[in-house]
C-alpha cells in the first residue's frame, strides 16, 4: 500500500502543535483554538480517505483546507504576540 502524505503530514502537524502548546505561555483560548484547528486538519483528512462519494471526499478535504488557514492564522497571532519565535 503506497504511503499517504497527507495523512503522515497532518497528523505530524496536529502532534507538533499539541506539544508546542504544552510549552508556551499564551491565553488558553488560542491555545485550545490552535489545537482543535490542527486536530481538525488531521481528522478530516482521515474521514476524506473513507468518504460516501466523491462530493463527500471533497467536502472533507475542503474543510481540512479551511482549518489548515485557521491554524496558519493562529501561528501568525501566537508570532505576533511573542508567545513563540520562528
Amino acid at each position: 500500500m503506497p504511503k499517504n502524505y497527507l495523512i503522515i503530514y497532518s497528523e505530524q502537524l496536529a502532534t507538533d502543535i499539541a506539544l508546542l502548546c504544552q510549552n508556551i505561555k499564551a491565553p488558553s483560548n488560542s491555545i485550545f483554538q490552535i489545537q482543535k484547528s490542527s486536530s481538525s486538519v488531521y481528522a478530516n483528512i482521515r474521514e476524506a480517505n473513507y468518504g460516501q462519494s466523491k462530493a463527500d471526499m471533497l467536502s472533507k478535504f475542503e474543510i481540512a483546507l479551511k482549518e489548515c488557514s485557521e491554524t496558519e492564522g493562529w501561528l501568525q497571532l501566537l508570532f505576533n504576540t511573542n508567545a513563540i519565535d520562528e
